[in-house]
């Protein structure tokens, strides 16, 4: 017969478990979704393409892994790279063409050229889920009662590192700055000598890195499949709506939110029922406070 006293322990030992592993969770979230909400903030853009380049990031991270022997988070640096030349390239051959057309022209756009990638990954890699298996994996460890995943846990501290450095370079460097400028105002950065298709087509590129980042680090955790970037792409919308649109610390706020949400929501309702919770939040801010959690108005 257990005491009544530990009763309410064991509960909350088990509620801050959950809360434990949907913030370990939310820090990847918000690395998938600050480049998805720097793009749409800064192009005006809605970038159906995210989801896949986060796919990429992972299929790179992969064969990095098996045929190199290069640790998924060292590989960061490879997705990272090779994603934002990709995106570099496409936003400055295809989408730069349209980008002053309504949002309906560069949205079909994103989402044909999704269409091409997700179809091309599939007929190179084919649908089959893959997952990296770490040959020497960090293990878990126990601290104060909370078991901590060692090698999420230090996926979720890139993933925040990231986004961090992110943020440094948007306020603190002349590419930030006129990246912010073009955001504010695009006409009057134009008139003072900013060169705004290629600012365009840097935001862009720094898009789709933190999403090859991401999908590097995800990689660890999720099988990898093409077949997974809509769900991707899902998570990035709700992060943006949650933490508001544009705001990198509201990204991460958004992020480490959904995360918490999605833990929560798997224990009430079952694990394949906890994204619909934050589907079902994401439609209820959408209607009483679109401009998200530190959102501000004017960028939604």
């Amino acid at each position: 017969m257990v005491p009544a006293a530990i009763e309410p322990t064991r509960y909350s030992m088990l509620y801050a478990q959950i809360l434990l592993n949907g913030l370990v969770l939310g820090g990847l979230y918000a690395c998938i979704a600050v480049g998805f909400s720097l793009v749409w903030g800064v192009l005006n853009v809605i970038n159906i393409l995210h989801g896949s380049f986060v796919v990429l990031g992972s299929y790179i991270a992969y064969f990095a892994y098996v045929h190199l022997g290069i640790h998924p988070f060292l590989s960061v640096i490879l997705a990272g790279g090779a994603l934002f030349a990709l995106g570099y390239v496409v936003q400055a051959g295809l989408i730069n063409r349209v980008v002053g057309a309504p949002v309906l022209t560069t949205l079909v756009l994103t989402f044909g050229l999704d269409l091409i990638l997700n179809n091309g990954m599939i007929v190179a890699f084919t649908a089959d889920y893959r997952t990296v298996q770490l040959a020497h994996p960090l293990g878990s460890t126990v601290v104060g009662g909370l078991v901590l995943p060692l090698d999420r846990l230090v996926a979720m501290l890139l993933a925040c590192v990231l986004t961090v450095i992110l943020y440094f370079v948007l306020v603190r460097s002349s590419i930030g700055r006129a990246i912010v400028a073009v955001r504010m105002d695009r006409e009057a950065a134009a008139l003072m000598g900013v060169n705004v298709k290629r600012i365009y087509a840097i935001t862009f590129g720094l898009g789709a890195l933190m999403a090859g980042a991401a999908g590097s680090l995800l990689s660890l955790i999720f099988p990898i499949s093409p077949l997974n970037g809509s769900e991707f792409l899902g998570i990035a919308f709700i992060v943006c709506v949650l933490g508001g649109l544009g705001s990198i610390s509201g990204a991460i706020v958004g992020g480490l939110a959904l995360g918490a949400i999605q833990s929560f929501g798997a224990l009430l309702i079952g694990p394949q029922h906890g994204l619909t919770i934050a589907f079902v939040l994401l439609i209820i801010l959408l209607i009483f406070k679109p401009t998200g959690i530190m959102g501000r108005r004017g960028y939604e």
